[in-house]
């Protein structure tokens, strides 16, 4: 007889089997969960992403608008190169990182290893350019003007060349139609980085990574309407990757058209006089120094005034921005960016800020009719004016005597506006102001949009200055340490304004007032605001955010979109101060400071107005403004250390007027010589196949024109100086350190020992004895490098004044 249970189980066994059974039941509902969960409840979402896994996208990257100047001739476009690229992901997987393999294709493309490896390397904080400062996981382009025997060789010897490709590709071309560059006006691109692609991500307008973004100019400013939108067509694969069919279809967009208010051949124009006028200046000897002027960079402005288009905007030194284009050489780079190149990047139309000098005079007239002086007067001016033992001279101590501000205006009498805003200054309670000051002289500078932005539709525009109570305040604040730190009161000139400005920098002074009155101590502007400011004065008194954009139109052609004139403000004056300022200006041209350059204008047929102006600079030669108008245009033109105004600026104005209006040298109207009688208003037609019928430009200067100048370079040109008048004006002045988002020439604050007012020295627009006339010549239009501006100069003790 056995003991072993019939059933073969005790009791411990049959509670092991009820917890497998629970488990077992537990496993099997968990499973069962779960798959209905993926199943049923995210079934087709996951099927939604796996059939993912049998799809390819194919990106169509978008064609980039062109950006055509104002009769529909192409200052940026696209044309078709070999490109050829390298795949960092790929050459990263190589035991050498790819060295081997560009070694090799720097062989065949005729550069260096180093070249070909600093092309793939990316950019960081301590990598220096060139570098690859877009998506690593894109196409990196080491050279986009390889010849067809190159591209041969790399295809024909793929297996030498893993990661790498040599294909045709639609490339950014700045076209210089006519030698007309516009390098800062039109901007540059450069490739999208990993950090915009994902701010952009969720937005209207998202990035690939093959995408090329503006970084400056008008390439940044409408950067979303000349880049479109990409096409993707995505495909069903098999497991294989063999093609089944096509899946789903996002059409894309080619990027729009912006047509600008720019003309290709006014813009060469101000380019090609500008630079000739600053060669001209550094062959004239500056007398307060005894060497030639530097003339180490300047800008010109052209707008309509009545709408505030920007037709040229020239800035020098400039650049070709082809050498952006396919990555930028390490010595390009240095001389875009580099200080012994002067920073040719910056758009000193709209970056560059010094004292204005006697333009700015225009503003101080309309400041003392808003203080109460009559504009008729009488004012007195004297040969010199005193303060507190301080004499300010006018230019060479020649007085007028009593006379109306518009008169002041003419000759430029600098001791008028030195009363009138010492005057004023001691009404306001001078050092000890008063509750409810009315800082005429400051306020209206404001309301001429001084200090301020003009809002043009250009990126990275500077403001300028108002050297107002408030500004005082601030800037003493940020730099009292440092002025008590290095001020001595003994010490040099620097020394001893530190050491005055440690105790009251805080305070406005006389001096301070006078200067400014003038156009110069802290005072800063851009040719753009002063631009503006005369096309005001044209225009009866409204000021317009300038604009260059003016219209973008759809690659067919069909929808265009305008870009209309806005006003911000108006001037403060009234029609009959206007009146009266306009027929003063008019009489700078005819019997000013300004007539002798302007002898046999049709003064009658076109009404020209003009001011000139003279800024001094501590530790610099003075810079050169001239600023102009008629009923259609106003011009601005500048050039830093270049002279006089009328001297060194007003030949290059009288240039571009001439080619407006069809104006012969001897004074002669022929309208169908004329490049823009009247302001272009139509917009250029674009045809649905794209195509634009663009109008040929001719040279400048034209090969006649060139052997006449290199005819009468030989003959000295002599004046009698019967017509010419004085002027004056100061500029503060800081080199700048690194690549700058501006250019300031600004000095130490025109303040000495004696009562905090500066000495009185100057210059004036007298015409010179004989002058000749420099050669015309070409320079290469698309080289690929950056054009140098001339040295830095040094100044003895200039302090202050300011000259037409």
């Amino acid at each position: 007889m056995t003991n072993i249970p019939e059933t073969g189980r005790t009791p411990r066994v049959q509670v092991r089997l009820v917890v497998i059974q629970v488990l077992v039941v537990s496993l099997l509902a968990t499973l069962g969960g779960r798959l209905w969960y993926l199943q049923i409840r995210e079934g087709d979402t996951y099927a939604k992403e796996a059939s993912g896994n049998h799809v390819q996208q194919v990106v169509q990257p978008a064609v980039r608008g062109s950006i055509l100047d104002a009769r529909g001739v192409p200052i940026a476009d696209n044309e078709t190169r070999l490109v050829v690229s390298a795949s960092r992901t790929e050459l990263m997987k190589m035991r050498d990182d790819g060295e081997a393999v560009l070694t090799k294709l720097a062989g065949v493309l005729g550069i260096t290893p180093e070249e070909a490896m600093d092309k793939v390397r990316l950019c960081d904080a301590e990598t220096p350019q060139p570098c690859w400062n877009g998506s690593p996981y894109q196409p990196i382009p080491i050279t986009d003007e390889a010849t067809p025997k190159q591209a041969l060789q790399i295809r024909e010897r793929a297996e030498d060349f893993p990661g790498i490709t040599a294909e045709p590709q639609a490339v950014r071309r700045y076209a210089a139609p006519g030698e007309a560059n516009t390098a800062q006006v039109l901007g540059y691109l450069s490739p999208v980085t990993d950090e915009e692609i994902q701010q952009a991500q969720d937005s209207d307008s998202p990035y690939l990574r093959s995408d090329q973004v503006g970084r400056s100019g008008l390439e940044r400013q409408y950067d979303a309407q000349l880049r479109g939108k990409a096409g993707v067509t995505r495909y069903e694969v098999d497991n294989l990757g063999r093609v089944m069919g096509e899946a789903e279809n996002d059409p894309g967009r080619p990027g729009d058209n912006l047509v600008t208010s720019i003309d290709a051949r006014v813009q060469r124009i101000a380019e090609y006089e500008l630079n000739e006028a600053m060669k001209a200046a550094r062959k004239e000897n500056d007398r307060n120094t005894g060497t030639n002027y530097k003339a180490d960079s300047g800008a010109i402005v052209v707008m309509e005034a009545k709408t505030g288009r920007v037709v040229a905007m020239a800035s020098n030194p400039t650049y070709d921005p082809n050498a952006w284009v396919g990555g930028i050489s390490a010595k390009d780079y240095t001389e875009l960016t580099g200080k012994e190149s002067n920073y040719p990047l910056l758009n000193r139309a709209i970056q560059g800020q010094s004292a204005p000098g006697s333009i700015f005079k225009v503003i101080s007239t309309a400041a003392a009719i808003q203080a109460g002086y009559s504009f008729e007067g009488p004012h007195n001016c004297s040969s010199s004016y005193a303060i507190g033992g301080q004499v300010f001279n006018n230019f060479e101590s020649k007085g007028y005597g009593p006379i109306s501000l518009g008169r002041a205006l003419e000759v430029s009498c600098d001791s008028v506006y030195y009363r009138l805003a010492h005057e004023e200054w001691k009404k306001d309670g001078g050092t000890e102001p008063k509750k409810n000051a009315h800082d005429w002289f400051y306020k209206t500078a404001h309301q001429f949009g001084l200090g301020a932005e003009t809002g043009i539709d250009l990126p990275n525009e500077v403001t300028g200055r108002v050297p107002d109570r408030q500004w005082k305040l601030d800037y003493w604040t940020a730099n009292k340490d440092a002025w008590c730190r290095t001020g001595k009161k003994d010490g040099d000139y620097a020394e001893q304004i530190a050491y005055e400005n440690c105790l009251e920098g805080n305070r406005l002074r006389a001096g301070d007032s006078v200067n400014y009155s003038i156009g110069q101590g802290d005072t800063l502007v851009t040719p753009i605001q002063m631009a503006s400011i005369y096309a005001a004065i044209s225009n009866g008194g409204t000021l317009y955010n300038p604009t260059v954009g003016k219209a973008v139109i759809s690659a067919d052609g069909k929808d265009v979109q305008e870009i209309a004139p806005e006003a911000h403000g108006k001037l403060p004056m009234s029609k009959k101060t206007l009146q009266a300022v306009d027929g003063a200006l008019e009489g700078v041209v005819t019997r000013g400071s300004a007539a002798w350059r302007f002898q046999g204008w049709p003064q009658d047929e076109i009404p020209l107005h003009a001011k000139t102006g003279t800024a001094e600079v501590y530790g610099k030669q003075t810079t050169s403004w001239f600023a102009t108008y008629t009923k259609d245009y106003s011009i601005v033109m500048t050039i830093s250390q270049g002279g006089t105004g009328s001297g060194a600026s007003a030949p290059a104005v009288r240039k571009l007027y001439n080619a407006l209006y069809g104006v012969s040298e001897e004074g002669e109207i022929d309208k169908k010589k004329a490049l823009l009688f009247t302001p272009q208003e139509d917009l250029p037609e674009i045809g649905s196949d794209g195509s634009i019928d663009a109008p040929r430009i001719d040279e400048y200067p034209s090969e006649e024109d060139k052997k006449k100048a290199a005819e009468e370079s030989a003959q000295p040109v002599v004046f009698d100086g019967s017509t010419a008048a004085p002027d004056t004006g100061v500029t503060p002045a800081a080199l700048p350190t690194g690549a700058p988002a501006a250019v300031v020439d600004t000095g130490l604050r025109a303040a000495v020992l004696t009562g905090g007012v500066p000495p009185a020295t100057g210059h004036t627009d007298v015409p010179p004895a004989t002058v000749n006339t420099p050669a015309g010549g070409n320079r290469d239009a698309r080289r690929r490098s950056a054009r140098h501006g001339g040295g830095r100069g040094r100044r003895g003790d200039q302090r202050r004044r300011s000259t037409a």
